[in-house]
């Protein structure tokens, strides 16, 4: 149970990581004016398309990952 937890945080702070990386791309005026991103995300109703890109982005590197792992644990036997 404990590695279940542990894998579980550290899942979610690459996902949150993602998620901070693309909004800073996307978004350069964050950093210099977050509230008016915060109310222009009110006004519009865009709640969920944050975590729907960064989910998207999260589920493609996952796959790379698991690519990777999948090949180097042939070389390892």
């Amino acid at each position: 149970m404990e590695k279940f937890k542990s894998i579980l945080k550290r899942e979610l702070l690459f996902y949150f990581a993602i998620f901070i990386v693309l909004a800073l791309i996307s978004h350069g005026d964050l950093l210099s004016d977050p509230l008016l991103r915060l109310e222009l995300l009110v006004s519009q109703g865009n709640y969920f398309h944050p975590f729907f890109y960064t989910f998207i982005v999260y589920s493609l590197i996952l796959i790379v990952r698991k690519i990777l792992d999948f090949i180097l644990g042939l070389f390892e036997k």
